[in-house]
């Protein structure tokens, strides 16, 4: 009986290590460092990159009707696709809490003169509707991928 169990966790045991040597050639290799990449994303040594952060903020004029926001929102929409797909705007997206902070975008500018000029083509800003909070940041070159990437997990657009 001894030798039965003997050959039994021997058994386990021989197939836990082939289980981990699986488990291990699984894995991804390690990634390394592309040089020809980090130039096309514009990176610095450390992989990263200038950018301006906005912080959208609830604006002065509030008084629109229902359908005058509901235009307003589709035009803020798509001025925010039009800027991602330019390449302008990295990141955007609503704050899901309801108060004076409505969301941010990450622009790919060098400065804020330039982000500046950008948010002023958002109908809600000219409306008044939002205003911008800009603020040079330091990010990730990686970012820069993060629109395309978005595009193979969306099923729908906005």
């Amino acid at each position: 009986m001894r030798f039965l169990w003997i050959l039994f966790v021997l058994a386990i045991y021989s197939c836990s290590d082939q289980n981990l040597d699986v488990a291990e050639e699984s894995k991804p290799s390690k990634l390394e460092f592309d040089s020809a990449l980090a130039a096309s994303l514009g990176a610095d040594d450390y992989g990263m990159k200038k950018y301006v952060m906005a912080f959208l903020k609830r604006g002065p004029n509030r008084d629109h009707t229902e359908e005058e926001v509901l235009k307003l929102q589709r035009a803020h929409l798509d001025n925010i696709h039009r800027l991602a797909e330019a390449g302008k705007l990295v990141i955007a997206g609503p704050f899901l809490k309801d108060g004076d902070l409505r969301g941010i975008y990450v622009f790919n500018v060098e400065t804020v003169e330039e982000a500046q000029r950008l948010t002023e083509t958002d109908p809600s800003i000219k409306e008044g509707r939002l205003v911008m909070e800009l603020i040079p940041w330091y990010g990730s070159a990686s970012l820069l991928q993060i629109n395309d990437l978005h595009k193979t997990i969306a099923k729908k657009k906005v």
